[in-house]
């Protein structure tokens, strides 16, 4: 038995600040005080609030700390490990009198959530089957198996409510239930791993910190619908959830809950692993599968569906992580209690990746029907630099973008369709004052025209005609009629598109118009970007009020546009000016301004 255990962040967001070192460095000075026997260093998965990053939590106090570096390790160890005194200069402080939270369930970010499928993330070990097997694991699967026929199965996931969380927001059991009602010699379970959204990092997360979830989920899916075989299509850039899926593949084989007649029920279900090559289109499902079998991710016509004809054209049962995610816990707690979560439509919770101008950027789980104000004000932080809420943008490329004056809009996937967005996979970007809405656009649809496969020529030439025009706007060179064409074209694309890549690339410039259009008259009509973001449409002026002459905007002017002698006010040639802002960065008196 240990007296404590120290969890370490080893999700990639932690590991990207050097959290192995720490767990390398913990390791070290606990073995040098003699304490090996009595402290046990845990690699765990996201806690979610990765802003903090890299985090560190003691337990069984739960004692927070936060921006831990290498260098604390000793003085932590020295301290709270041998002495019981807490390091307070590292634990987390919130709020404006600056409280200490001493344990991470206590702090804002984490009291409106509710963890179903982050449940285990930051509690276990994600690379030890025995540590999800105490937190209940495996036993959804043991219930199906030994006390559930499959048509029971597919009745309480019916019964629960849940809906596709990879975007599409398609009731779960019902299509368990078509793949189950088709009969074939070979039928498959395939996991939508491949987590494309800018700014998205949910599934990756329950694949770090969770891995065994989706395995039980998958192994359930099989059962219900009668398939011996899944895949998880997870991309290539995810090196360590790949790694610690592998892991988890691996024991739960070693443990037969993975193989042949696993729990003697005669029932038999192997997993394998795919690597995308990072290619957008290869979230869609029919792409997806295409990939799998080895050919160019295109997508392909529907009908039929994969239900009936997918994977190798056998029927086949596709979800994304998050879903998979909630399988063993509406098996194990019932319908009832997921369903009694969420709203009329949209039962359960989602997960969000939320970033952006947030002070509180990380990983989000709340029950449907929390409104955008709770997640951005309470959850989130605000708005750093006193700046004002904007927009926020759910769903990424295929989304769209929902107003300041819709913050109180309960998010579930009723609402937001009414309003033109959608849910998504679950990437939720806050925006505040300074960000161009015609800019937002032009960068999302710009990541739609390079992913998408080509195959179909509304989005392939459409989206492309689309981005001209945002260009010829942003450019200072658009006219009204250009505004009306990007709208008419966008409508055509969204209408004609072969899969949800094309039919969704529209969106955050439909979205944009819907609520921004005055931004997109006034780069047209009076040729100046709100915002002062497009640099085509904006100049740098310096204040000679404000001006000192210190002469520093000169010397960082990369074009020498700044002239003006020592101790008297400077001027900025805008013809040689290249926008870059270098100047108004380093000036010390507020004196330059873009207009």
């Amino acid at each position: 038995m240990y007296r404590a255990h120290v969890l370490v962040c080893g999700g990639t967001g932690c590991t990207s600040s050097n959290s192995l070192e720490i767990i390398k460095a913990l390791e070290s000075s606990i073995a040098e005080a003699g304490l090996a026997e009595e402290i046990k260093v845990i690699k765990t998965g996201c806690f979610g609030l990765c802003a903090l990053g890299p985090i560190m939590i003691v337990y069984p106090e739960g004692c927070f700390y936060c921006q831990v570096k290498p260098e604390d390790v000793q003085e932590i160890v020295d301290e709270h490990l041998l002495k019981g005194r807490p390091v307070k200069r590292l634990i987390y402080k919130e709020g404006s009198n600056l409280e200490m939270a001493k344990s991470l369930n206590n702090t804002d970010f984490y009291k409106k959530q509710h963890r179903i499928a982050l449940r285990n993330c930051g509690v276990i070990d994600p690379e030890n089957i025995n540590e999800y097997i105490a937190m209940d694991g495996y036993q959804a699967l043991a219930k199906c198996l030994t006390e559930m026929t499959p048509a029971d199965v597919i009745k309480v996931v019916k019964d629960s409510g849940l809906r596709g969380r990879g975007g599409g927001g398609f009731p779960t059991g019902l299509k368990w239930e078509f793949t189950a009602k088709n009969q074939a010699d070979q039928k498959y379970v395939v996991c939508n791993a491949d987590e494309g959204d800018p700014g998205a990092f949910m599934d990756r997360s329950v694949l770090e910190g969770d891995p065994h979830a989706i395995i039980e989920a998958m192994t359930i899916c099989g059962y219900a619908t009668g398939a011996t075989e899944g895949y998880i299509y997870v991309r290539a850039e995810y090196p360590i959830a790949v790694k610690r899926l592998e892991i988890a593949i691996g024991q739960a084989k070693e443990l037969g809950l993975l193989g042949k007649n696993i729990f003697d029920s005669g029932f038999d279900f192997d997993l394998h692993i795919r690597l995308g090559a990072g290619a957008f289109v290869c979230g869609e499902e029919t792409a997806l599968m295409t990939s799998i079998e080895g050919n160019r991710g295109e997508p392909r016509p529907r009908p039929p569906y994969p239900a009936v004809k997918g994977l190798f054209g056998k029927p086949t049962t596709e979800n994304n992580v998050e879903t998979f995610a909630n399988i063993p816990q509406i098996l194990l707690h019932g319908a009832e209690h997921f369903a009694s979560m969420g709203t009329e439509r949209s039962k359960g919770t989602k997960v969000f990746a939320l970033g952006g101008k947030i002070k509180n950027t990380g990983l989000v789980e709340i029950p449907m029907g929390t409104t955008l104000r709770e997640v951005i004000e309470d959850i989130g932080g605000g708005i750093p630099g006193g700046k004002k809420f904007k927009a926020a943008q759910t769903g990424g490329p295929s989304g769209g973008c929902i107003p300041a004056s819709l913050i109180d809009t309960e998010i579930d996937y009723d609402n937001l369709t009414a309003i033109g967005c959608m849910m998504g996979s679950g990437g939720l970007i806050v925006m505040d004052e300074d960000n161009c809405m015609v800019d937002i656009a032009k960068f999302f649809l710009d990541f739609t025209v390079d992913e998408s496969c080509g195959k179909c020529s509304p989005c392939r030439i459409g989206t492309k005609r689309m981005m001209e025009l945002l260009e010829k706007i942003t450019s200072g060179k658009g006219t009204l009629e250009d505004i009306d064409k990007l709208e008419e074209l966008a409508y055509y694309i969204k209408q004609n598109s072969l899969c949800g890549l094309g039919q969704t690339a529209p969106n955050p410039v439909l979205a944009t118009l819907k609520f921004f259009r005055e931004e997109y008259i006034a780069h047209v009509v009076d040729k100046k970007c709100p915002a002062g973001v497009c640099k085509a449409l904006l100049n740098y002026v310096i204040d000679p009020d404000k001006c000192r002459g210190c002469t520093m905007c000169a010397k960082v002017c990369p074009a020498g546009a700044i002239s003006g002698t020592v101790k008297n006010p400077h001027t900025i040639d805008t013809s040689l000016c290249l926008k870059c802002g270098a100047c108004m960065e380093k000036c010390k008196f507020n004196a330059i301004s873009k207009k």
